[in-house]
């Protein structure tokens, strides 16, 4: 086998802004393993709040590189077991390499990567679309541009109630509240009193990710339910999060790949708690890996791709929230001809 990676720079079609900073291109590392026959496709961005760099990438990809080589004969699983201890410190590059080799060994095995834990009965939840912090006009401007059945509002200004009384004027979707750790325990008790008769679902980590005592709080208090996104990173934390929050949000790069994620995933429901899965503002090629989980969940953020001005792949794309599945074996990923040079 043969451990490859690129990097590429993907620009938005807008400027991206959260509560923590604004991004207007997208670096993001590609990782191919190829067995001479079939290639698998993973991937990694760039993250400053998780310490996530091109160069840390690169080095974490070149130092595990003889490992999976030396794997062909290994499960996904054994793999990651094997790679893990060595990769501690940068679960973004042990995600690419997981969701490669499941892409991979799927392909392998002429299945497509979801049917090792789906046999095709379950149905997806709809993937929401994200409106990043902007002024009123343009994120009214963008929910008009791309309608969509649910929305996820990126929150964390002096006019956050405001922001979404405006949105509601110009759409009837569902909206899903991500604030980004910017508020208060106070705050977020008010808001969500605000928020609740305005079509808001759910609010995603409202609180700093350490804030224990305040999510306890709001478990307990809030009027809305209260997903933990930067609080729930590894399988680890979820034993800790079903005290304190009502779902948990898995990110794939966060928790190391697909392997760990399906952990959390039993984890979580033998908690009682919500299961989401979100993104990065990635590629396709992540995205497809990403969506080979959502038959197992409550909710999904897989509209990364759909943020960025140019792809570099096709496989899974959406239709109005839903997702639509490529018939491919593995995560059903394509790399764009004019990508490969």
């Amino acid at each position: 086998m043969k451990v490859t990676f690129k990097v590429y720079h993907l620009p938005l079609k807008h400027p991206f802004t959260i509560s923590r900073y604004t991004v207007k291109t997208q670096s993001t590392l590609i990782v191919s393993i190829s067995d001479g026959k079939y290639t698998g496709y993973g991937e990694a961005t760039i993250n400053p709040y998780y310490d996530s760099t091109i160069e840390k990438l690169q080095n974490s990809i070149l130092g595990s590189r003889q490992i999976v080589e030396k794997s062909e004969n290994l499960s996904p699983t054994e793999l990651w077991d094997k790679l893990e201890p060595s990769l501690r410190e940068d679960y973004f590059a042990l995600c690419a390499i997981d969701c490669a080799f499941w892409d991979l060994y799927a392909k392998r095995n002429n299945r497509t990567l979801r049917s090792f834990w789906d046999k095709g009965f379950s149905e997806s939840p709809l993937t929401n679309y994200t409106i990043g912090i902007d002024t009123i006009e343009n994120m009214s401007k963008k929910i008009i541009e791309q309608p969509w059945p649910v929305y996820k509002i990126k929150l964390g200004t002096a006019e956050d109630v405001a922001i979404v009384k405006a949105l509601r004027e110009v759409t009837e979707s569902v909206f899903r509240i991500d604030a980004n750790c910017a508020w208060s325990v106070a705050e977020t008790l008010q808001k969500s009193l605000q928020l609740k008769p305005l079509g808001v679902e759910f609010i995603e980590q409202p609180l700093k990710r350490d804030d224990w005592d305040g999510m306890k709080t709001l478990k307990a208090q809030c009027n809305l339910p209260i997903i933990a996104d930067e609080s729930c990173q590894r399988l680890s934390d979820v034993a800790r999060c079903a005290e304190h929050f009502h779902g948990i949000n898995i990110k794939l790069m966060k928790c190391g790949g697909l392997t760990p994620a399906l952990s959390m995933i039993r984890s979580a429901r033998s908690k009682n708690l919500l299961v989401m899965a979100g993104c990065m503002t990635e590629s396709t090629i992540g995205i497809s890996n990403l969506a080979q989980i959502a038959p197992l969940l409550d909710f999904i953020d897989a509209d990364g791709s759909m943020l960025l001005e140019r792809d570099i792949a096709q496989g899974v794309h959406f239709e109005n929230g839903k997702i639509v599945f490529s018939n491919a074996s593995g995560s059903g990923v394509k790399l764009l001809e004019s990508e490969h040079n």
